[in-house]
């Protein structure tokens, strides 16, 4: 199976070709460039199948990670991989990118439980856990710092993601926000197709009304 992969939740734009079927990287592209992933992504996307040699014709699965991160990236991003699959007439998965930061530390100490943390800022940490074999062991959620420090002290475990300098001693990674395309390609080629991705949002925007612009009711 030939999969084309997004990742527009982050800082990140970042697109991958991939075949299951040998597990190999056709082809990717990543570009790190903080906002603007809608006058980039189809140019990264381009990039990515020039680089596999395939048309987007032959793309037969489409996965986007749907967050939680950036509002607008993630919007960005589901928007277009559910634009590619009708157009396609293939399925499109979701991937969120706390299974995508747990699988990519997995990768890395093998056998080991993760805790995913993402600094959600406001003095919150989004977390999730997930067992060695990768499947999750509780439901993603928003909680207070001193609740993620209780949580990440008590867990036996890996703790990832950007919010570690801030839930214990270990120094940050260079890119904690970092993960590889390849991995989003990965995860959503073995995950069964169903529900159309849609934006992970674990809170509110940080954009609120302003007062005195509300319009009454007729």
């Amino acid at each position: 199976m030939i999969v084309l992969a997004l990742d527009t939740a982050g800082v990140d734009c970042a697109a991958a070709v991939y075949d299951s079927g040998s597990d190999s990287v056709m082809g990717e592209v990543t570009e790190t460039i903080g906002r603007g992933h809608a006058e980039h992504l189809m140019h990264v996307v381009d990039g990515a199948l020039a680089e596999a040699g395939v048309a987007l014709s032959a793309i037969e699965r489409v996965v986007v990670t749907v967050g939680p991160g950036s509002f607008t990236g993630i919007r960005i991003g589901v928007a277009a991989a559910r634009g590619f699959a009708l157009s396609l007439n293939v399925p499109a998965v979701g991937i969120t990118t706390l299974e995508v930061m747990a699988a990519t530390a997995r990768a890395q100490n093998p056998g080991k439980s993760v805790l995913a943390a993402i600094d959600a800022k406001r003095e919150e940490i989004y977390l999730q856990s997930f067992g060695a074999d990768g499947n999750p062991l509780d439901e993603a959620r928003a909680v207070t710092i001193d609740e993620a420090r209780a949580i990440a002290g008590a867990f036996d475990g890996i703790v990832t993601g950007t919010a570690v300098a801030r839930l214990s001693d270990a120094p940050p990674a260079e890119r904690p926000d970092a993960f590889p395309i390849a991995i989003v390609a990965r995860l959503g080629a073995g995950k069964p197709a169903g529900e159309k991705p849609k934006p992970l949002y674990l809170r509110g925007p940080d954009a609120r009304p302003q007062a005195g612009y509300a319009v009454a009711r007729q």
